[in-house]
């Protein structure tokens, strides 16, 4: 579980509700549901109409046998590119440019207090909410405005899938500033093509992307104030 050092903005609680609601639905998870729900309607930072939409997220994985939750999550997060909650997964893939860009993200996490558990991966959705959480209200929602385009994507697929976690991706869409709405996604690979290895000297690029052809990723890149943000501007559209 990340750990702050650092004061919660105003709407760092929805946040942080958000992020949890994305991860592991495990019995620790599911003990606080109750509270996670309480504290997205003190806030008041999301409509009325997206709070509902989250309590009938929070009633399935309170009411719903433990071991169904968890194989069902297990199956829409971690079984598919589209639906992926790693974000470098949908614009890096298995590139060389993962590595950097994770250790880049890492630093910008220590700057903020923030401290992965063993194992926690930087740029799971979650994780990247809890640091967003640690920013100012009108920061935050400009950082996630940065990766909109990734969680329009995520949501479409959720929604396509009929997927009561697609309220959290479009909340924080809203929170970004933006309009949830469902775009046009390539075919999924299924799950044997996309783990297959790459020809001998034929599967790499010399531009960054997952795979040749595809847009340029979305890089970690430090503006001249000193901190990092994640930019979503694509090569192929440069």
């Amino acid at each position: 579980m990340a750990l702050f050092t650092t004061a919660p903005s105003p709407m760092a609680m929805t946040l942080r509700v958000l992020a949890h609601l994305l991860r592991y639905p495990d019995n620790s998870l599911r003990e606080h549901l109750v509270e996670m729900r309480r504290a997205l309607h003190e806030e008041h930072a999301l409509s009325v109409d997206r709070l509902a939409e989250l309590g009938a997220l929070i009633n399935v994985l309170c009411n719903a046998p433990a071991l169904d939750i968890e194989a069902a999550y297990v199956e829409l997060f971690d079984r598919g590119r589209n639906t992926a909650l790693h974000l470098f997964e949908h614009v890096h893939g298995d590139s060389r440019d993962r590595g950097p860009a994770m250790v880049d993200l890492v630093k910008t996490y220590e700057q903020a207090g923030l401290n992965l558990a063993p194992g926690e991966l930087p740029d799971h959705l979650a994780v990247v909410l809890e640091y967003a959480s640690t920013q100012p209200p009108v920061q935050a929602a400009n950082f996630l405005r940065e990766f909109a385009h990734i969680l329009l994507a995520i949501f479409s697929a959720l929604l396509k899938r009929q997927s009561p976690y697609a309220s959290v991706l479009a909340a924080l869409i809203e929170l970004a500033g933006e309009k949830a709405q469902a775009v046009n996604l390539p075919a999924e690979e299924g799950l044997d093509q996309s783990w297959e290895e790459p020809p001998a000297f034929g599967g790499c690029s010399t531009e960054g992307q997952a795979r040749p052809g595809q847009p340029q990723p979305v890089h970690i890149v430090r503006p001249a104030n000193g901190s990092s943000t994640i930019n979503a501007t694509q090569g192929a559209r440069t």
